[in-house]
């Protein structure tokens, strides 16, 4: 069952039959399209929100950056955002099945702009983040 307040697509064929998506990159500054993918999902001094519906972003300050290793939440700062994918460097076991298990998935998205990044998810060609690739305490696979 998905965590209270998330909204999510259930399929991969809705994804890419053109509904609406609201993707969620984790960005090191808050310039929108042009704010650059930040390396860790839950440390990320931002999350730029891009809803490909109206080419909009909406930028949260990540208020739990700052956390003990394993610790982060940032469900917590996304939970209301209503988001159906995670763009990021990379990210732990763990958030990648917190996120499975609210139905959303995360894609890999190594470096690049907001904007870079987002067209590359709608041509299909960013790799998909599963628990067996995920990152472990020393390194993204």
């Amino acid at each position: 069952m998905p965590a209270a307040g998330l909204w999510f697509w259930t399929d991969k064929e809705s994804e890419q039959e053109g509904h609406i998506i609201r993707i969620c990159i984790p960005t090191d500054t808050d310039e929108g399209l042009g704010a650059k993918v930040n390396i860790h999902f839950g440390s990320a001094p931002y999350f730029t929100i891009y809803d490909t519906d109206k080419e909009e972003v909406t930028i949260i300050n990540n208020e739990n950056k700052h956390h003990a290793h394993g610790m982060c939440q940032p469900m917590t700062v996304l939970e209301s955002e209503c988001i159906d994918c995670v763009l990021c460097s990379g990210m732990g076991v763990r958030a990648v099945i917190k996120l499975n298990e609210g139905g959303i998935r995360a894609y890999r998205a190594t470096t690049g702009t907001v904007r870079d990044i987002a067209k590359l998810y709608k041509e299909s060609r960013l790799k998909e983040i599963t628990p067996e690739a995920a990152c472990d305490h020393t390194d993204c696979h």
